[in-house]
């Protein structure tokens, strides 16, 4: 006798359909598995035997074969379980199948019975194109639900799970209010206002986060450097709907969702310790998982110690920089993950951490001071449009209360300058003036007189890179619109040349 149940798994951000195909013969009892499970697959065999008998079901008789169609297609996780463990229940007649066959159907089972949440579920829902019954497991049914064109059962243990197939009971399709979900304003523990002093990093990092830039902050130990950097998403434009859905997305096949919202409405900042790998940074491993690069997708990668990272690390970074996307080839498949993400990163001077204090004795030789930076290649660098330094706090600012602008303020201003670049991008897949293409900035980068004649002067006395002098074009575009100008001046390129602290200046 055979029984075909529908399942799903996923493949990157995607998903596709699985039948799980359960077929019984005479025979001593035994179970096995093909169509290339993984090791957890496999393994299902023992949880479902255990949560069939827990269940208050009898175990089976005969030889089960469990394929898992397509066959071609490498299977992982332990998501079958559930849709294996009714499919034995059909095929030895336990349950009547009135229901078969028309939901699809992922969970983990314990040992008791009970099911539990598996990953990847909001890929599942959002690939399912054509409105139906999705059963799911009940920690995974708010998460679910955000695709509001399916139907979700919630389900909490294998009983109740056979008893809606079996047509015995009603369970109640499961909604959420994601209106109500996304409106929830963000809110965060930390505040600009906590930090003392530093205003123009704070402007800085204003200028940053109205057009997406990459920023670096360079300081000694102490100056602050780390405590503005975690402040960054305070003042970063809310997540739009499209956006929330695609970083929750992202956080669902990692299994990174909090049990408290399913919906992530702040933006992502990341801060990977600097022993992180290079496929910890941009994802891999034998089935490609997504990295950080693509965990801080639409929010901030904060990479304290910068040059403490190994070198090789830093170089991936490059690419998805430019690209904003992260394409991983394995054997068996190619994925490419989103990531367009802001950079923020935070470095000593040198190995002291003292070279620019005007206090403190650089005890580093020139040479180590050297070898210290050359650890960040001038490509990577010229990728960061903002070099800002972070100078020691005054005595009297140390001690003094903190005065300046509350993130909410900075937000504010923030969100206007970005509303300009989205009506200016209508249409496009540009999202702010770091990402614009060289076609979008000879449209938009209207400069003066005395703007151009400025910036030709800095060409030459700074021998600017190509990149780097596309760099400060894009950051003066988002100074002008923090001014709400339409024209770029003289006074936004001085400034955004400013904010080019390691072209300005010879720190190694």
């Amino acid at each position: 006798m055979l029984v075909k149940i529908a399942s799903a798994a996923v493949l990157g951000l995607e998903a596709y359909q699985v039948e799980v195909e359960v077929d019984v013969r005479r025979g001593l009892p035994g179970q096995s598995i093909v169509g290339l499970p993984d090791a957890a697959v496999k393994e299902s065999r023992d949880r479902v035997r255990a949560a069939l008998e827990n269940s208050g079901f009898s175990s089976p008789s005969g030889y089960f074969t469990i394929n898992l169609a397509p066959a071609d297609t490498r299977k992982e996780g332990p998501l079958y379980d559930l849709p294996i463990a009714l499919g034995m229940l059909l095929v030895s007649d336990q349950i009547p199948g009135k229901n078969v066959n028309q939901p699809i159907i992922v969970g983990e089972l314990s040992l008791d019975g009970s099911v539990k949440p598996v990953n990847g579920v909001l890929a599942i829902c959002f690939s399912l194109k054509n409105p139906r019954q999705v059963l799911v497991p009940a920690a995974n049914a708010d998460e679910a639900a955000l695709a509001q064109h399916l139907e979700i059962i919630p389900v909490d243990s294998l009983r109740q799970a056979a008893d809606f197939l079996a047509g015995q009971i009603e369970i109640k399709p499961h909604k959420v209010d994601l209106t109500a979900m996304f409106q929830t304003e963000s809110e965060y523990d930390l505040d600009f206002a906590d930090v003392k002093g530093q205003q123009h990093v704070k402007r800085a990092l204003e200028v940053a986060a109205a057009g997406g830039h990459n920023v670096i902050l360079i300081g000694s130990p102490g100056s602050g450097k780390t405590m503005l950097a975690r402040r960054l998403p305070t003042i970063m434009p809310p997540l739009s709907l499209p956006e929330a859905l695609e970083v929750t997305k992202l956080y669902s096949v990692c299994g990174l969702l909090d049990s408290k919202g399913c919906l992530i409405t702040n933006r992502p900042f990341r801060s990977p310790h600097h022993t992180t790998s290079d496929i910890g940074i941009v994802g891999g491993g034998r089935i490609p998982r997504p990295g950080e690069v693509s965990l801080a997708h639409h929010g901030v990668l904060f990479l304290d110690e910068f040059p403490e990272f190994e070198r090789d690390v830093l170089e991936v970074l490059r690419q998805p920089l430019e690209d904003g996307k992260v394409t991983i080839s394995r054997a068996h498949s190619t994925l490419t993950y989103p990531a367009q993400f802001m950079l923020a990163a935070a470095m000593n001077p040198c190995p002291c951490g003292h070279y620019l204090d005007p206090l403190k004795h650089c005890t580093c030789s020139v040479q180590k001071v050297k070898n210290y930076w050359s650890r960040l290649s001038g490509p990577l660098l010229d990728r960061i449009d903002l070099h800002i330094e972070v100078p020691r706090l005054k005595q009297e600012e140390l001690v003094a209360q903190p005065e300046g602008e509350s993130s909410k303020l900075i937000r504010q201003r923030i969100i206007k300058a970005r509303a300009l670049q989205l009506e200016r991008f209508t249409g496009a897949a540009t999202y702010c003036n770091a990402r614009m293409t060289p076609r979008q900035m000879r449209e938009f980068c209207r400069l003066d007189k005395e703007a151009e004649e400025l910036l030709k002067a800095a060409i030459m006395h700074l021998q600017l890179s190509g990149r780097a002098y596309d760099r400060i074009l894009k950051v003066s575009r988002t100074i002008a619109d923090l001014a709400d100008s339409k024209i770029i001046q003289a006074g936004h390129i001085a400034e955004a040349i400013q904010y080019r602290t390691l072209d300005r200046k010879e720190m190694n």
